[in-house]
């Protein structure tokens, strides 16, 4: 090995010890691109050809699979690092915090501001000495762009940009909580890369029931105790969409949506108590929902909505949608008769099934869609998808549509100008 590639893996070296010497963001490299970067460094320090041509091309494909330049990859895994700091930081004010920790945050973040500046040109460049290359092997240069919630970067000295860091996790959160919109329970949380996008504006009809749960909504958003809602109605009343539409509209406030499937409604405290910690305000939703007799998720439910000993946490509500008005099934053979031995107060068993609705705050009705509210969404849904036909073509045709196919309702009209639309661009 020459002199200069000697002097390069010295270099490597200490590169990879101040690494070593991260206390509170340590997990920041713990990640398919950072781990590929430790990688890298270990194999410079070896100074192995092979092993440093194979980890620097793992380096480069896992930055190319997520389309981003190092120094932003970075950025974005300080914001998301779940730590005792970034924990701690959204519900506490800094001079809450212990001084050992701030000083631990404040050295880690000078030294992950070395490695963001550490372009990757110059890691290149020690591939080059090291393994002897006659050219430099492709760096991954992408243009470094803005974080827009976050100016820290840009300091001199990150150290001194605690304060800034600290309103970020106050505000958005941290770890999965701060990269989604949506997430669904499956047996732990898992982030939906590509949610809904239905808008509030693509909705039509129901306005009283929609400006109700709006107004519901904004007062969960402005901090005070929001009602968990019942949105029942005829299917393809649009209930379900106007749900997924609040969380698009009101994402940037700080809104978020958890789809917790009826199978999964036992695992609801566990839920709650990871929810409850976070900046962000929740919705709990539940889609389609309706029980069965002696239904374990029925007392789940039922311990969320009317409360236990643990505390209810103010920035989570449950909106739930069903066909039933009744959410647990009623049969003739449930009604008690004189001759009925089994239960003394079998009525009262009976009124705490058909009265589950009544505890939630809200119950907001969709009616089965009449002609004229068909027809109304028919022509909301035709002007946004820009469908040039005569009202009168346009109607008729609705009309035909709902008979051959599902019924009149928002779902059906949706369908009909889906189908329009095609039909016109062919």
């Amino acid at each position: 090995m020459s002199g200069l590639a000697s002097q390069v893996v010295s270099s490597v070296l200490r590169w990879r010890q101040q690494m070593s010497t991260l206390l509170v963001y340590d997990q920041v490299f713990h990640d398919p691109v950072g781990n590929a970067y430790v990688e890298l460094l270990e194999a410079l320090c070896s100074g192995q050809d092979t092993r440093c041509l194979a980890a620097y091309s793992r380096w480069f494909k896992a930055l190319a699979g997520g389309h981003q330049s190092w120094a932003n990859h970075l950025i974005e895994r300080i914001l998301q690092d779940e730590n005792p700091f970034s924990l701690q930081a959204q519900s506490r004010h800094l001079f809450d915090l212990s001084e050992p920790l701030m000083t631990a945050v404040r050295r880690d973040l000078r030294v992950l501001q070395q490695f963001y500046s550490l372009s990757p040109t110059a890691i290149s460049q020690w591939l080059q000495t090291v393994c002897q290359l006659p050219e430099a092997p492709i760096p991954w240069s992408l243009p470094v762009t803005a974080v827009s919630q976050v100016s820290f970067p840009t300091l001199p000295d990150w150290g001194e940009g605690l304060s800034e860091l600290a309103a970020y996790y106050r505000r958005w959160g941290t770890g999965l909580l701060s990269r989604y919109r949506a997430y669904r329970w499956q047996g732990e949380l898992l982030g939906i890369a590509y949610p809904d996008r239905i808008q509030l504006s693509d909705l039509a009809a129901y306005d009283q029931p929609r400006r109700t749960l709006i107004q519901n909504t904004e007062h969960f958003l402005a901090g005070h105790r929001a009602l968990h809602t019942l949105l029942y109605g005829s299917r393809g009343s649009g209930k379900s969409s106007l749900v997924k539409a609040l969380v698009n509209h009101y994402g940037d406030r700080g809104l978020r949506l958890v789809e917790v499937a009826k199978a999964d409604l036992r695992d609801l405290p566990k839920i709650v108590d990871r929810l409850r910690a976070a900046p962000q305000r929740f919705i709990i939703f539940v889609d389609d929902l309706s029980f069965e007799d002696d239904d374990e998720a029925f007392k789940a439910l039922k311990v969320v909505l009317e409360g236990s000993v643990t505390a209810r946490p103010d920035n989570v509500v449950v909106y739930a949608t069903s066909n039933r008005r009744h959410l647990v099934r009623e049969y003739f053979a449930d009604r008690p008769r004189p001759k009925d031995q089994d239960e003394i107060q079998a009525w009262d068993t009976l009124q705490e099934k058909l009265s589950f609705s009544d505890r939630f705050g809200l119950t907001l009705t969709f009616e089965p869609a009449d002609q004229p509210t068909y027809l109304a969404i028919v022509q909301h849904l035709a002007a946004q998808a820009g469908i040039s036909l005569p009202e009168e073509v346009l109607s008729q045709r609705a009309l035909q549509w709902a008979t051959r196919h599902n019924g009149r309702s928002g779902r059906t009209a949706r369908q009909f100008i889906d189908f329009l639309a095609a039909e016109q661009a062919s």
